[in-house]
């Protein structure tokens, strides 16, 4: 099975110690030694912050902090998907480390805080955000992206699909023989002409004849759907 990973805007970099993920304003470091991940979170800043704000790709609890250059205490819950620290400050170049449980669980945002607004690029780690969707959101996403496409370079879009159907010829076989003809047939015309809304309806039964349960499953699984998503940048 083919795994992929996109970063938009990021660089990851997965080594046997965790996993380094840096932005212009934040650096990740994510280390797993057992049942509760480790964070240490660097802000790469010349200026003091006064807040962090943290979304994960599921439900955590976080039991653990240590600030190394100020504080920043939690005012939001410590079990959630969304975490919120202020009320204090942390210096240029500080670092904040977090522990959480399960182990699993990815934070997909971060961003430094100063006053009332974002400050510095936030970290975005696009494949923990896509495993955070619903295949209906994604879906959405990716006909709004579509229909984006069609509108403002149609041969792109074309290129984009046969780029799509040649790298998965071999997968598709046993599936157009079942439809009773190529599946780019059936699809093309709907890429080329419907609305969003048709766009999601035809993604949907799809993914359904590919057994394809969720994002994870869709991204990970043995269906390159690399040259659509670099079309529409997702």
């Amino acid at each position: 099975m083919r795994r992929r990973m996109r970063i938009l805007g990021v660089m990851a970099l997965v080594l046997a110690i965790g996993l380094v993920v840096s932005a212009q304003a934040v650096n990740l470091e994510l280390h797993v030694p057992g049942s509760t991940a480790i964070a240490l979170i660097h802000s790469t800043l010349d200026t003091p912050v006064t807040g962090l704000h943290i979304e994960f790709d599921r439900e955590v609890t976080v039991f653990n902090k240590i600030e190394f250059g100020g504080f920043l205490p939690l005012v939001s819950p410590d079990t959630g998907t969304t975490f919120d620290f202020a009320g204090g400050t942390l210096s240029a170049l500080g670092t904040v480390i977090l522990e959480w449980e399960p182990a699993d669980a990815t934070p997909y945002l971060i961003q430094w805080i100063s006053g009332t607004g974002p400050i510095g690029e936030p970290l975005i780690v696009i494949e923990a955000y896509m495993a955070s969707l619903s295949l209906t959101d994604f879906g959405a996403l990716l006909a709004e992206g579509i229909v984006t496409a069609r509108e403002q370079n149609p041969l792109a879009l074309q290129a984009a699909f046969d780029a799509f159907f040649a790298a998965n010829a071999a997968y598709f076989a046993g599936l157009e023989a079942s439809l009773g003809m190529p599946l780019a047939d059936s699809l093309m015309p709907v890429i080329m002409s419907s609305p969003a809304e048709g766009i999601v309806n035809f993604f949907t039964t799809l993914v359904g004849m590919l057994q394809i349960e969720n994002v994870g499953s869709l991204m990970t699984g043995d269906v390159d759907f690399m040259p659509l998503l670099a079309l529409v940048q997702m």
